[in-house]
C-alpha cells in the first residue's frame, strides 16, 4: 500500500533526520550533529518508518547502514532539503537585492586561487554578500550540495558525481607536481628520482582520494613501495606548513606551489597527472542571484588562470 506522504504526519524533522543519520552512520553520530538525545532519534525514525512501511536502516554494532529503501528515502528527503533552503535564501535575495548567502564546498585543486579570487570580485562587487566555505572530501561534499548544504562545488571533478543529479563544468587542467620547500636538499639534485625521495618523509592524499590511486599507481609502475614514513592529509593549512618547515615531499596541485614563494617544484620527471579544476553543482536547482554572479566570476578567473595552465602544455585548448 503507498504510504501517503501529504497526511499530517510526515514532518521536516523526519527528513533532516535521514539526511543526518545517512550521513553520520549511527545514530549517536546522527543526534550529535541535531543536538538531540539519542531516544528522541531512535522515536522519530520509528515513526517515519512506521508512516512509510518499511525499514530504512540495518541497526547493528557498527551503526546504521541505509536499506534500499532508506538510500532511496534520503535522496528523496535531501532534494526536498535542498529546494526549501534555496527558496529562503531567493526570498531573502528578492526582499533586499544587495544582501545574500553562497555557500561553497571546495577540495584541494581551486582552493588556493581560482575561488579566493572569484570571491574578492564578488564581494568588490557585493560586499553585503555573504559567501560560506566548506571544505571536505568530494564525496562528503557531494552529499553536501544533494541536500542543499552548499550551492556549488569547486575543485577537482571527479567520476563519483552522479550525472543525473549533477551539472559540471571544466574551467581547466591543472598539472599535478611533486613539491618541497624551498631549499629542500633534494632541490637541487641532478637525476633525481621517486625512488631518491623515497629517503624523505611524504604527505599523501587519504585513500579514498582519485589523487592517492593515481600516485599508487605511479609507485607501483616504478616497482617502489607507498613511503613507510608517510603523513595522510588533505588539509591545505597542515600540508602548507609541514612543507614549509620540514623535508616532507607532497603531490599537489601546481598552482599550489607556483603561488607559494617558499614552496617549491622538485626536479623530478613525474609522470603526466592533472586535476580537472571545475564546478559542480545541481542539475536541478537554478542558481540563486549570489550564486549565479559568483559563478560569473568563477568562469572569469579560470580565463585569467588557463593561459599559465597552457605554458605548463596540459591545459585544455
Amino acid at each position: 500500500m503507498e504510504p501517503h506522504l501529504l497526511d499530517g504526519r510526515l514532518k521536516m524533522r523526519h527528513l533532516v533526520l535521514v539526511d543526518a543519520l545517512t550521513e553520520q552512520g549511527s545514530l549517536v553520530g546522527a543526534a550529535s550533529q541535531l543536538h538531540v538525545t539519542q531516544p528522541a532519534l531512535t522515536r522519530a525514525l520509528r515513526e517515519l518508518e512506521e508512516i512509510l512501511g518499511v525499514t530504512l536502516y540495518e541497526r547493528g554494532p557498527r551503526g546504521a547502514t541505509p536499506t534500499l529503501y532508506g538510500t532511496a528515502f534520503t535522496e528523496h528527503a535531501r532534494a526536498v532539503l535542498a529546494q526549501l533552503a534555496q527558496a529562503g535564501r531567493h526570498v531573502a535575495e528578492l526582499a533586499s537585492a544587495e544582501r545574500g548567502t553562497v555557500a561553497v564546498g571546495t577540495h584541494l585543486a581551486g582552493s588556493n586561487l581560482l575561488l579566493p579570487r572569484a570571491i574578492a570580485a564578488l564581494k568588490a562587487e557585493h560586499p553585503r554578500v555573504t559567501v560560506v566555505i566548506r571544505e571536505g572530501t568530494p564525496e562528503a561534499l557531494l552529499a553536501d550540495l544533494d541536500a542543499g548544504r552548499v550551492d556549488l562545488i569547486v575543485g577537482r571533478i571527479t567520476g563519483t558525481a552522479d550525472p543525473a543529479t549533477t551539472r559540471s563544468t571544466v574551467l581547466y587542467d591543472e598539472p599535478i607536481r611533486l613539491v618541497a620547500r624551498v631549499g629542500h636538499p633534494a632541490g637541487t639534485a641532478a637525476g633525481l628520482t621517486i625512488a631518491d625521495l623515497l629517503a624523505y618523509p611524504w604527505i599523501l592524499p587519504g585513500p579514498q582520494t582519485a589523487l592517492r590511486h593515481e600516485l599508487e599507481r605511479v609507485f607501483a609502475r616504478a616497482d617502489l613501495p607507498l613511503p613507510e614514513n608517510r603523513i595522510e592529509s588533505t588539509s591545505i593549512l597542515t600540508m602548507r606548513s609541514l612543507l614549509v618547515h620540514t623535508d616532507v615531499v607532497a603531490a599537489l596541485p601546481m598552482l599550489i606551489a607556483t603561488e607559494d614563494a617558499r614552496i617549491g617544484v622538485l626536479p623530478v620527471a613525474l609522470e603526466p597527472m592533472s586535476h580537472t579544476v571545475g564546478i559542480t553543482r545541481s542539475a536541478h536547482r537554478t542558481p540563486s542571484p549570489s550564486t549565479a554572479v559568483l559563478l560569473a566570476h568563477l568562469e572569469q578567473v579560470a580565463a585569467e588562470i588557463r593561459p599559465a595552465m597552457r605554458v605548463s602544455g596540459r591545459s585544455r585548448p
